[in-house]
C-alpha cells in the first residue's frame, strides 16, 4: 500500500489550525532568547534514522512469540514497511538490511524500490550468531574469536559475502556485532580469542572499499553470561585502532551494565574521532530492546547533549550513522516505530536548545546549579510544535501514529499480505 499526499493532508487538517497556533507561540518564545526555530526546524528535517529489517515484524523472547500479521514476509514488503513510515514521519529515509536473511533477488529491483520510497541502504549486518542452513562449520563456540581456523575463516567469508552485498546496494558501511564469549570460567583464553579476534576483523576490514566504513558494536553481555569477547567501548576502540581510520566503535544504548554514563563514552569516543555509529532503544534491567525514550528519557536527553556537541565541535569525527535497534513483542511493530522516531526527534531537538555558551560559562564559573538549570529549561520545553512543524514542511504527518490508525494501515497490510506472514530473520 502507499500513502497518498491527499489523504494525509485531509487527516492533517484535523489538527492544523491547532498546531499553527502551537507553534506560533512556541517560536515567538525562543526568538525572545535568541533561538531561531527555522535553524532548529532545518536541523530536525536533515536528521535521519535508519530502520533495521528485523524490526519490521513481530519480535520475541525465550519464551514466546505474539505475531501482528500482515508482517513482511519478503524484503521488497520490508522495505515498502520502511517507506510507509517515512511518508509519515519523514525521519526514517534509511533502512539496515541483515544477512543473510535480506539478500536480493534482484539488485536492480531492490534499489529502484527503494529509492521511489526515498529510501537509502545504511549498513549492512552481517551474522555469526546463528549457524545457517548448510553451513560447514558451527558458532556454538564462537566465530571471528574460535579457537579453530576453519571456523574464524567461514565466519570472515561471510562478512566479506556481507561487504559485496552492501556494495550493489550502495551502502557505506557494516556492522559487526559478535555473540562471542563464554559461559563458564576456563572454558576459553581471554588472550587468545582476543587476538583471534582482532585478526579476523583485520582481515574483513582488507577488503573494505576506500569510501566504506566498519563499525564495531559491543556489549557486556548476552549470549555469553561470564564473559564477552568485545564486552565494552574500549575493547571496541582498541580493535577499531588496530583494524584502521576507517573502523569505529558503535554505541548501543542497551548494550551497557545498569547505570553506566553513556553519554561520558559518547563524548570520549567523538572526542577521540571514533564514533562511527548509534542504535537507539531503551531498558531497564539490560538489553530490554524497548521503545526509545519509554523508560529514561532524561538520560537519552543527555546523550543527546554530548551528541550535538560533538557533531557541533569534534570535527575529527565523521558523520554519525544512527538506527533504532529495537523488538517488538507486545506493540505493532510499526506504532514502536513511529514513538521511537518520535521520542528520538524531539529528543534532539530538547538538546538543540541547549544554550552551549551560557553552559559553558557556568561550568567556568563552578556554578553548578546553573548548570542544571540550563539543562532542565531545554529539557522542560515542549518541542512538539517544532518536529510537527519539521514533519509538515516536508509533507509529512502532522501526527503520524495518528495518521497510521485514521489510514488503518495494519488492516491494509493484513489484508494484503494475510494474517499468516512471519517476518524472515527474527
Amino acid at each position: 500500500m502507499k500513502i497518498t499526499t491527499e489523504k494525509l493532508q485531509q487527516i492533517n487538517a484535523i489538527d492544523r489550525d491547532t498546531h499553527q497556533d502551537q507553534y506560533n507561540f512556541l517560536a515567538s518564545a525562543l526568538n525572545k532568547k535568541g533561538v531561531d526555530s527555522n535553524e532548529i526546524i532545518k536541523k530536525l528535517s536533515d536528521f535521519q534514522v535508519a530502520i533495521p529489517s528485523w524490526a519490521l515484524g513481530a519480535g520475541g523472547t525465550r519464551f514466546g512469540r505474539f505475531s501482528f500479521f500482515g508482517e513482511p514476509s519478503s524484503l521488497t514488503e520490508k522495505i515498502e514497511d520502511v517507506g510507509l513510515i517515512h511518508g509519515l514521519t519523514k525521519s526514517a529515509g534509511a533502512v539496515s538490511l541483515h544477512i543473510p536473511w535480506d539478500i536480493p533477488e534482484d539488485y536492480k529491483a531492490i534499489r529502484e524500490l527503494a529509492a521511489s520510497l526515498d529510501i537509502k541502504f545504511d549498513a549492512v549486518n552481517s551474522n555469526t550468531f546463528q549457524d545457517q542452513p548448510g553451513a560447514n562449520h558451527t558458532y556454538k563456540y564462537g566465530s571471528l574469536c574460535n579457537s579453530d581456523k576453519e571456523v574464524r575463516e567461514q565466519a570472515i567469508a561471510h562478512n566479506k559475502e556481507v561487504i559485496s552485498i552492501g556494495e550493489q546496494l550502495g551502502s557505506k558501511s557494516i556492522t559487526v556485532w559478535l555473540a562471542d564469549g563464554a559461559s563458564f570460567p576456563g572454558q576459553s583464553n581471554f588472550q587468545r580469542s582476543l587476538q583471534h579476534t582482532e585478526d579476523s576483523l583485520k582481515s574483513i576490514y582488507s577488503v573494505l572499499p576506500d569510501d566504506w566504513k566498519m563499525f564495531i558494536e559491543y556489549k557486556p553481555y548476552e549470549p555469553s553470561f561470564y564473559s564477552t569477547v568485545i564486552q565494552d567501548w574500549g575493547t571496541s576502540f582498541m580493535l577499531a585502532n588496530a583494524c584502521g581510520e576507517k573502523a569505529y566503535t558503535l554505541v548501543d544504548l542497551g548494550h551497557h551494565l545498569p547505570n553506566t554514563n553513556i553519554e561520558q563514552i559518547v563524548s570520549t569516543l567523538m572526542w577521540k574521532g571514533k564514533l562511527g555509529g548509534f542504535h537507539f532503544n531503551d531498558s531497564k534491567y539490560g538489553d530490554d530492546d524497548l521503545t526509545v525514550g519509554s523508560i529514561k528519557p532524561y538520560a537519552l536527553f543527555l546523550i543527546f547533549n554530548e551528541l550535538v556537541y560533538g557533531m557541533e565541535h569534534n570535527p575529527q569525527n565523521p558523520e554519525l550513522s544512527w538506527m533504532i535497534d529495537a523488538s517488538h513483542n507486545l506493540k505493532d511493530p510499526l506504532e514502536d516505530l513511529i514513538q521511537s522516531l518520535e521520542a528520538i526527534i524531539s529528543t534532539y531537538a530538547k538538546a538543540l536548545l541547549i544554550d552551549q555558551h551560557l553552559l559553558r560559562e557556568a561550568q567556568l564559573a563552578h556554578d553548578v546549579v546553573k548548570c542544571q538549570e540550563i539543562l532542565q529549561d531545554a529539557y522542560n520545553t515542549d518541542v512538539r510544535p517544532l518536529v510537527k512543524e519539521a514533519r509538515s514542511r516536508m509533507g509529512g504527518a502532522l501526527n503520524p501514529l495518528f495518521a497510521y490508525r485514521e489510514l488503518k494501515i495494519r488492516e491494509q497490510l493484513i489484508g494484503e499480505r494475510g494474517r499468516n506472514t512471519v517476518a524472515t530473520g527474527l
